[in-house]
């Protein structure tokens, strides 16, 4: 194994512990928010995972040189907006999943409505988190119009009303599969890098 190797993989390693602690910090800690809420939102938030998003934030960041403490607010709205997604995408009424990455889904844990309001909640929190912590606000308004156009009806939600709707024909051609990926996981990839760049 190559120094440049372990270099990446610790590199990698201190991004995820960076962004699970501001993750779990970014959640509404309010009186006001009612404590199942609070904890289906923290349950699918801390389920694990890559974090490849909001560690793609980090280091475009960096790479156009900006700091990383910068973009957390970005880096943690773009995973908030992402595990919303699997939260939805999990339900009875879209794949009806009861595992994700080895654990009960939000709604087998705390049933279909929580599990929804939790994704709602998250979804929501993202875009308040960006206007409330990016310092320039004329750079936080851009962030959450790139981010809405990357998860809405022209990009992440768009792409998975096209997944459902594949499921009803007998065969996708490789161009179709390829524009719902596009759309369903690379638009928010793409997306990560631009905020990244913009702060």
């Amino acid at each position: 194994m190559s120094d440049k190797s372990l270099s990446f993989k610790e590199t990698w390693s201190e991004l995820q512990t960076l962004v699970n602690r501001h993750l779990l910090d970014a959640l509404d800690h309010s009186a006001d928010c009612p404590p199942i809420l609070r904890e289906a939102m923290s349950y699918s938030l801390s389920a694990g995972g890559k974090r490849l998003r909001p560690i793609l934030v980090l280091l475009s960041c960096e790479a156009c040189g900006g700091e990383k403490a910068q973009a957390l607010p970005a880096a943690c709205a773009i995973e908030m907006v992402h595990t919303y997604s699997l939260i939805h995408d999990d339900l009875p009424a879209m794949d009806d999943d009861e595992l994700r990455r080895g654990m009960p889904t939000s709604h087998i844990k705390f049933g279909e409505a929580n599990a929804i309001l939790a994704g709602d909640a998250l979804l929501t929190r993202a875009f308040e988190i960006m206007a409330e912590q990016i310092a320039v606000k004329s750079c936080a308004a851009e962030c959450c119009v790139d981010l809405a156009n990357a998860a809405g009806a022209v990009g992440m939600v768009g792409g998975q009303v096209a997944d459902l709707e594949s499921e009803h024909r007998p065969h996708s051609t490789l161009e179709e599969l390829e524009a719902i990926h596009r759309r369903k996981t690379g638009r928010l990839i793409c997306s990560a890098l631009t905020l990244g760049a913009r702060i």
